[in-house]
């Protein structure tokens, strides 16, 4: 019997509720190390999870039987509840609705796995704000402002 055989690899950014500062040095590593685990039981290849203080990137070789929304729904959501149950925060925390979702070639994955890697270092001279709406216009995505994240620089 023919099986189905595919190689896609998606780059996905999603951001904190309120673009609160709150993912720390303190915890992040550990966040990334979770949400590369809930990639991997999607059924999905992790490449690289990275991110900084108010968002995250993964890049990941996407499974052939889940929509990008439905993996997206379950990584943002085992992720937060994650979170939550660590009490790494006063107060509830949240993913804001919404992602953007980028697809690459294998011949780019290591460039993008060396974006996200050094996201830190990245961010000592662009906002999230500049970086985003750079994906966005670098793809030709049409959006609308109001529709983007919310953004406090």
């Amino acid at each position: 019997m023919p099986d189905t055989y595919s190689q896609i690899t998606i780059h996905a950014v999603f951001a904190v509720k309120d673009r609160g500062n709150f993912i720390t040095k303190d915890w992040r590593n550990d966040l990334h190390q979770y949400i590369s685990g809930i990639i991997t039981n999607k059924g999905a290849k992790s490449l690289a999870v990275g991110g900084w203080k108010d968002h995250v990137h993964i890049l990941f070789g996407m499974p052939v039987n889940i929509s990008i929304a439905d993996f997206m729904s379950a990584v943002k959501a085992n992720s937060s509840k994650w979170v939550n149950e660590q009490k790494f925060i006063k107060g509830k925390f949240q993913w804001q609705a919404g992602y953007a979702a980028f697809s690459y070639a294998k011949s780019q994955r290591n460039i993008i796995i060396n974006y996200i890697s050094n996201q830190e270092e990245h961010h000592r001279t662009k906002s999230f704000e500049e970086e985003y709406i750079k994906m966005l216009d670098d793809f030709e995505i049409a959006y609308k402002d109001k529709y983007l994240f919310e953004f406090y620089n």
